[in-house]
């Protein structure tokens, strides 16, 4: 059996550079690189600067556009260079190279109103002129200790005083892990729960209160009998018709009657009992 025909060898890819993907801008066109029959082909006098003008050179066709501008050549550096003569390396690892401290300028201190006042007051002026002349004549400047942060000596301190913000505590990792914040606050609801439980039986131990209607019940208060109205010609006038076979039971009857005047309806109490 024949082997299949084997294609064209593949070359491997190459790799191009910045350099080739994006070359530097072409250099300014001279008058020899200038061909017959080109765009920037000139008649008669022809100059240099005919080529190298921005607003007269033309693009060529099929080429990038030219700079027009006199570019140094490819061995130029751009940029500025900076000659090592500080010794380098060994220099800055054999020598400590430290910065002499400079003497405090003078610094002006600033005038002391206070005791200028003070003073002005002390020697009999009070007008505003007054005290204007008086600060010409007599300027009093703060002193340098006054002015200072720490007024003369540092502030006392412990020796054992570490400065900045305390670190935060660790982060404890078996309580999470364990759930201990879980039952921590389980407990404290029992406890609470409890606590209630105690203070209910309490409550419910103390002696119970009376209430008004309960006080009305064991006790009704007395009821004002009021006589009944009757005309003024027939007051003298006796009954004639008793329904009670003697005395005794007509007082026991309305005593009867008179007891159960609370717990009756109707305007005369012998309706029906209320309800308790």
């Amino acid at each position: 059996m024949a082997a299949a025909p084997r294609g064209p060898k593949e070359l491997p890819r190459r790799h191009r550079s910045a350099s080739q993907i994006c070359p530097p801008p072409r250099r300014p066109m001279t008058l020899a690189e200038v061909q017959p029959g080109s765009e920037n082909e000139r008649l008669g006098v022809a100059r240099d600067s005919m080529v190298q003008n921005p607003l007269i050179a033309k693009a060529e066709l099929g080429k990038p556009r030219r700079s027009c501008y006199t570019l140094p050549g490819y061995d130029f550096a751009y940029g500025l260079y900076l000659h090592g003569d500080d010794g380098g390396v060994p220099e800055a690892i054999g020598h400590w190279h430290s910065m002499k401290p400079k003497p405090p300028s003078p610094r002006e201190m600033q005038r002391d109103y206070k005791a200028m006042n003070r003073g002005a007051l002390k020697a009999g002026y009070v007008t505003a002129r007054e005290f204007n002349l008086y600060r010409q004549w007599k300027d009093i400047r703060c002193n340098e200790d006054d002015e200072s942060r720490f007024k003369r000596a540092p502030p006392k301190v412990p020796p054992d005083m570490t400065y900045g913000m305390l670190a935060r505590p660790s982060t404890p990792f078996f309580d999470l892990l364990q759930h201990r914040y879980k039952e921590v606050w389980m407990e404290q609801q029992r406890a609470i729960v409890v606590a209630q439980q105690v203070d209910k039986k309490k409550l419910q131990k103390r002696k119970v209160y009376e209430t008004r209607t309960s006080l009305l019940r064991k006790q009704p208060p007395p009821v004002k009998l009021d006589s009944l109205w009757h005309m003024p010609h027939f007051q003298k006038v006796g009954p004639h018709l008793s329904t009670f076979p003697d005395r005794d039971a007509h007082k026991k009857a309305f005593s009867v009657y008179h007891s159960e005047i609370p717990v009756r309806c109707g305007p005369l109490a012998q309706g029906i009992y209320t309800a308790a």
